[in-house]
């Protein structure tokens, strides 16, 4: 049984969306690991949003990706404790 790639498309980025307002910023601020935080976050949310601007232009494969690749920023920053994560659930690994 394939995948539909329309309903796994959503499915990731409801994925990062929920997990870029799940993840908190974890060192102190003004510190070197908190800019790292930071620049970790604004990568997932610019994957997010070209995520968005791919599905818009219906090109399924790339949003897809852009969605992952982004979720992936996060869920690397949670491991290394860039970020206060759930550890329940479904959105990290950690």
């Amino acid at each position: 049984m394939t995948a539909d790639i329309h309903e796994k498309t959503d499915r990731y980025e409801r994925l990062l969306a929920e997990a870029l307002d799940a993840a908190e910023i974890a060192p102190p601020p003004d510190t070197p690991l908190s800019e790292s935080a930071t620049e970790c976050r604004e990568m997932a949310q610019s994957y997010l949003e070209d995520g968005r601007h791919f599905r818009d232009d219906g090109d399924l494969v790339n949003a897809l990706a852009s969605f992952s690749y982004g979720h992936a920023w996060l869920d690397a920053g949670a491991r290394i404790g860039l970020f206060t994560v759930p550890t329940e659930g479904h959105l990290f690994t950690v």
